[in-house]
């Protein structure tokens, strides 16, 4: 998978700065332009049309959501991720209504953008691999579609934000067919994802004691961890 390109619309220079800085820490994200206006914000989406555009709602000359509706409106393929100090439930449902794919309250922590990035690259994956629609899988990329769970679904394995119950299965999958320590690149090739995908699954399943992981050393002695089955 391509990097995912990556526009920030922030009027604060060093908030900015600071989203770039974090942007630079995950791994498959491109940054192809920083915007300190809505104008500036507008015109770098029409000449990269990136994948997505972090999005500030307060401007001196306007709102984000005003930009967010025009995207909208001219039926522009780039994804919205607010970052914003506006707490009002309204301002949530606006952008609801508008298609965000996350609402991030500011201050921002490198942890929860690199959630919200994670989350995004999965989504993608899923888009890209889908042939035909399958309603478990459409919940997956809707998940307040699938709200009102039935009491079997209710009682199902819970997962923390950024682990799909379908690419977790995957991932078990490939250890029910190889017996051999695996490495997460090995992993990510077998289901279609990308290293550091591969990686954040491999590392819950050593968190539920289902893989364990040992270091073991290349050719050259880079450290390299490497997953087995307990």
């Amino acid at each position: 998978m391509q990097n995912i390109r990556v526009v920030i619309a922030e009027d604060d220079r060093q908030i900015a700065q600071i989203q770039q800085r974090f942007l630079e820490r995950i791994d498959g994200v491109e940054l192809v332009g920083v915007a300190h206006g809505l104008d500036e914000a507008r015109d770098l989406v029409e000449v990269f049309q990136p994948e997505l555009l972090l999005l500030d709602i307060q401007f001196p000359t306007g709102t984000g959501l005003d930009l967010l509706r025009e995207l909208r409106a001219n039926n522009s393929a780039t994804d919205v991720i607010l970052i914003t100090a506006a707490k009002e439930v309204d301002t949530l449902k606006e952008a609801l209504r508008g298609g965000v794919f996350d609402y991030i309250l500011k201050p921002l922590v490198f942890e929860r953008l690199q959630e919200a990035l994670n989350n995004y690259a999965d989504h993608l994956q899923k888009l890209q691999a889908m042939e035909s629609l399958i309603q478990t899988e459409v919940d997956t990329l809707l998940p307040r579609a699938g709200a009102a769970k039935s009491e079997v679904e209710a009682g199902q394995e819970r997962l923390p934000k950024g682990i799909d119950p379908l690419t977790l299965d995957k991932v078990r999958a490939v250890f029910e067919a190889d017996a051999e320590a695996l490495n997460a690149e090995h992993v990510g090739a077998a289901i279609g994802a990308s290293r550091t995908t591969a990686r954040r699954y491999l590392e819950f399943l050593v968190s539920t004691r289902e893989l364990s992981a040992e270091v073991s050393y290349g050719t050259v002695g880079r450290p390299e961890r490497r997953y087995i089955r307990c």
